[in-house]
């Protein structure tokens, strides 16, 4: 099943238009049908979940991990000590314990080792430290930690204790200079479920989402991966055999206890229209630091044409949700959009990494916010005092609903706004315990809704550098069901987390 006709048709036309190179990574030959099969595809999605980093590894993705019969595949931008890495350590140490026995077993049974097949574990990732991207080798074959690394530098179980429980186990990284990291992040389970988290494998109390699926989507995941990071993995069958059961709560594993949770579990109804959208790294920022220069085209990658052309076509309603938001493209199109009268949202930081975006971008979020704000009203002062309601007779529309707000913890929720509207009772001691788990600091949330109809997560944010210098992978659901409820979600967990930067419904009646 394929997305829309008419926007397939169109992104292959615009993606066919734009240059590629050799250097691409990765790189599809969209005038191939089997290549454009790797894009637009179908899922089955089952489930999506909001969170901090750290449980959403402990609430699906560990357990998923382990639940593996025969393959895991790991990518993630940002390795670093954290929650998240010590329960991944605790867990396959125990795994490799619980697989151990499993396997004396059944040779003291005469059974043989190959009732508990060997794990292939794949980690991929692009930063740990300054020092280490400042000395990473600058080839797309990338860097191999040797075995000896594992413990110290990674944070890894001891080699030893991996092959004497049949888990073999590569970590790789890749980094381009100067911003050229790869960004995307991704899990993969027997090539059969496919989770998409927007966190790494790092510390940062930061809300986020993780959508799971199932499909035909999950093959074009592998063929993303393989294209990047392993040109030899191919989509061999799997062998017939079962790994024995492996419970995590038995192991020790303990889910973070967060104050932002939400899951929501999506009921079979049939394939999902769905295109996997990946972005290449650029070494080139294309740097314009005069303001009397032109902003660059933003390089025409399948994410960067798809969110352009989901902006342009929007009918209604725009909802972006961004931990940055500092493309110059990006806003330029948000504000054509509330030109035609559609209605567009923005949810994102005041001051989130300010020294990187200062670094890779040459300006703030608040900045680029303040910018889009006179913007707007420079736009409705040119199109008059009608500029609130739309002049049929003229064919001119209304301008669209600007509506900007920043995340903040639920510690300051004094000034926040509420969609609801509604106030909370009063907290109960069972509350006020709930209220001590970790919490959210800032929204590393990637999601841009647009007509109730399409939904695009991933990894790709609607700053700099997403749009020009990092590898992204974004994926495009057509599915009005999933919107819904994915918009519903994080509503709930936005609730009292959210402050009022700019209304133009406010504006105007003031």
């Amino acid at each position: 099943m394929n997305c829309r006709p008419s926007f397939a048709h169109k992104f292959f036309q615009r993606l066919e238009d734009a240059p590629s190179s050799p250097d691409d990574i990765p790189r599809y030959k969209t005038h191939d049908a089997s290549e454009r099969a790797q894009i637009v595809t179908s899922s089955q999605p089952t489930g999506f979940q909001l969170g901090t980093g750290a449980s959403i590894f402990t609430d699906i993705l560990i357990p998923a991990i382990v639940s593996a019969q025969h393959e895991v595949i790991l990518v993630t931008c940002f390795w670093a000590p954290s929650k998240a890495l010590t329960a991944l350590c605790h867990t396959l140490s125990q795994l490799a314990a619980h697989r151990q026995a499993a396997i004396k077993d059944a040779r003291d049974a005469g059974s043989g080792a190959h009732a508990t097949p060997p794990l292939q574990i794949r980690i991929c990732l692009s930063s740990r430290s300054l020092l280490q991207k400042l000395l990473h080798p600058q080839s797309r074959h990338g860097y191999v930690y040797p075995l000896s690394s594992w413990p110290d530098k990674l944070g890894l179980p001891s080699p030893a204790l991996l092959e004497a429980a049949g888990i073999h186990l590569r970590v790789k990284s890749l980094f381009f200079l100067p911003f050229s990291v790869m960004h995307p992040k991704f899990v993969i389970i027997d090539r059969q479920r496919a989770f998409l988290p927007s966190c790494n494998v790092s510390w940062e109390p930061w809300l986020e989402g993780c959508v799971e699926m199932t499909g035909d989507a999950v093959a074009a995941l592998l063929s993303f991966y393989s294209r990047t990071w392993d040109q030899a993995h191919t989509s061999r069958q799997l062998l017939d055999g079962h790994a024995p059961v492996f419970d995590t709560a038995g192991a020790g594993l303990k889910s973070t206890r967060n104050t932002a949770h939400c899951r929501v579990d999506f009921q079979p109804r049939g394939p999902v229209p769905t295109l996997v959208l990946p972005s290449s790294c650029h070494r080139n920022p294309h740097f314009r630091p005069f303001p009397w220069q032109r902003a660059p085209t933003p390089p025409r990658t399948p994410l960067n044409i798809a969110l352009l052309q989901l902006l342009e076509q929007a009918r209604e309603s725009v909802y972006v949700q961004t931990p940055n938001l500092t493309c110059e493209p990006v806003i330029a199109a948000l504000l054509d959009c509330l030109a035609r009268g559609v209605d567009v949202a923005i949810v994102t930081n005041r001051n989130m990494m300010v020294l990187e975006q200062l670094v890779t971008a040459g300006t703030t979020t608040s900045w680029s916010i303040r910018s889009l704000i006179r913007r707007f009203h420079r736009l409705k002062a040119a199109a008059g005092p009608g500029a609130a309601h739309s002049d049929l007779e003229a064919g001119r529309p209304a301008l669209g609903h600007l509506r900007i707000l920043y995340f903040h913890a639920g510690s300051s929720r004094a000034n926040s706004v509420s969609h609801t509207r509604e106030r909370r009772p009063l907290m109960t001691s069972a509350a006020r315990e709930v209220e001590e788990e970790e919490e959210p600091v800032h929204s590393h949330l990637k999601l841009t809704l647009v007509d109730g109809e399409y939904a695009v997560l991933g990894s790709g944010n609607m700053d700099r550098p997403s749009w020009f210098t990092s590898q992204e992978l974004g994926i495009l659901f057509h599915s009005h069901d999933l919107c819904a409820r994915v918009r519903a979600a994080v509503d709930g967990v936005l609730d009292r987390r959210l402050a009022l930067v700019f209304d133009s419904l406010d504006a105007v009646e003031q």
